[in-house]
């Protein structure tokens, strides 16, 4: 079942669309906010097509990424209470309460460390604002996190992009498989298991 590699195919499609820099900027700025997708994924398949300019790519991902985190920060500060039945309703509670404890214990350096684990970055914003984080601190911590997380997928693509595209194009559904398979495989044994 070639499901993925024609989902790579339209993703790719997409990259090299004229207006693909400002699809790219609304998800980055749309994921710091409400959009379930990171961004990566159209860095990378942006990257892939065009790896000459993977690294305006991601600075246009940083910057709107940051700008999308801003506007986190201030509902956290500014509307914390009326928000926070939503992250219930979207089921980011507890990573919420996870990301509370580590800015008790590290402050500023979880939006650094958080930038590179499989957390929302809208939580990191929202929280910071919440507990009232320095708006200073905040800035700073996102530029430095997204900003190397972001070139970091920038130096990939512009060393590898075409050798990597080969390589993914090749391996795309049996790697797509896997992604989904594992957390299924692994959920079904932690139930199995007795939860």
């Amino acid at each position: 079942m070639k499901v993925f590699s024609r989902l790579y195919d339209k993703i790719l499609y997409w990259s090299r669309h004229q207006h693909a820099v400002y699809y790219l900027a609304a998800v980055a700025f749309a994921e710091a906010l409400v959009f379930p997708i990171p961004p990566d994924i159209m860095l990378v398949s942006m990257g892939l097509v065009k790896p000459q300019k993977a690294w305006i790519y991601a600075l246009v991902t940083a910057v709107s990424s940051i700008a999308g985190g801003i506007l986190g920060y201030l509902i956290g500060i500014l509307c914390f209470d009326f928000i926070f039945p939503y992250l219930k309703l979207w089921g980011y509670e507890q990573t919420y309460l996870l990301v509370q404890g580590w800015f008790h214990v590290w402050g500023g350096w979880t939006i650094i460390l958080a930038s590179f684990m499989p957390i929302p970055f809208k939580i990191l914003a929202i929280s910071a604002g919440a507990m009232q984080m320095s708006f200073f601190s905040f800035i700073a911590a996102a530029i430095i996190g997204r900003g190397l997380r972001f070139f970091l997928v920038a130096s990939l693509m512009f060393r590898l992009g075409e050798r990597l595209e080969i390589v993914l194009r090749k391996y795309i559904d049996r790697i797509g498989w896997m992604v989904v398979g594992v957390p299924v495989i692994c959920y079904i044994g932690y139930e199995l298991a007795g939860g």
